[in-house]
């Protein structure tokens, strides 16, 4: 519990909490995250249970259950970008590099 002496830091964050936590795959988690979180929204306007995506893609219903649970360790961004495509929307992607220390 907090006392009246204790004070609260304040840290903003980075825009990618994998970075954040010092992930060494945080582009590439966040890349996964972004991509299943438009997965779920697209199931979610559609309408679509797991099974009928499935239906619908000829996507394994499990692969949306998993999706849908953010457990994301089988999938790969290109494999994730097909499932968008699948569900009728295209990927654009912009990218940046961020001048950093390679770790060897």
């Amino acid at each position: 519990m907090k006392t009246d002496n204790e004070t609260i830091e304040v840290v903003r964050g980075s825009g990618n909490v994998f970075h954040d936590h010092n992930d060494p795959d945080a582009d590439v988690l966040q890349m996964k995250a972004l991509l299943a979180a438009r997965i779920i929204k697209l199931l979610d306007e559609q309408g679509l249970s797991t099974r009928a995506a499935h239906k619908e893609t000829g996507i394994a219903a499990a692969d949306f259950s998993r999706i849908r649970n953010a457990d994301l360790s089988r999938f790969s961004v290109d494999r994730l970008v097909r499932i968008v495509n699948k569900l009728g929307e295209q990927v654009t992607a912009s990218l940046s590099f961020d001048n950093a220390v390679a770790t060897h």
